[in-house]
């Protein structure tokens, strides 16, 4: 990340969706250009999943989409995500990525995303805003239904 210079600054929104948890999964994210106001909305799914993989996979795919260095402002409304994002990740990585269990060190689940993510995290220069899920934040709301309509292929049934 270079530093002296203003970054583009960007607002992303993302959301992940699971039916079962494991189960059938989606992500989504929307991106927008904050002083022009073009957004990207992206969206995909994998057919067994669980939820916190797929809201750690909505944060990767928009940071990754970036095609330059830029400042992140990020929405989402996974707890998880934003907690790991600014409270555990640094005590994850001091430790080798193993989390204290009551008197024992165990890996820490969804390693290899959250491995990605502080990868991306070192190019982007990322605020953290949490949002209340279902609560009608317009832009939360229109990720949850992407990511619910990408994992509805494999249902078998309300797919469109």
């Amino acid at each position: 990340m270079s530093s002296g210079q203003a970054l583009p600054e960007v607002e992303l929104f993302t959301d992940g969706a699971c039916s079962g948890n494991p189960g059938p999964g989606g992500w989504a994210f929307i991106l927008r250009h904050a002083a022009s106001g073009k957004e990207m909305e992206q969206a995909g799914a994998e057919r067994v999943t669980t939820n916190n993989q797929m809201e750690l996979t909505a944060v990767i795919r928009g940071l990754e989409a970036l095609k330059k260095s830029c400042s992140v402002h990020l929405f989402t409304d996974s707890v998880y995500v934003g907690k790991g994002m600014s409270e555990w990740m640094l005590a994850w990585k001091r430790n080798g990525w193993r989390r204290r269990e009551g008197k024992t060190m165990k890996p820490v689940k969804n390693e290899e995303l959250w491995r990605r993510l502080d990868e991306l995290l070192q190019e982007h220069r990322v605020k953290f805003t949490h949002v209340r899920g279902h609560s009608g934040h317009p832009e939360n709301e229109r990720c949850d239904e992407l990511a619910v309509a990408a994992y509805q292929q494999f249902l078998g049934r309300g797919a469109s």
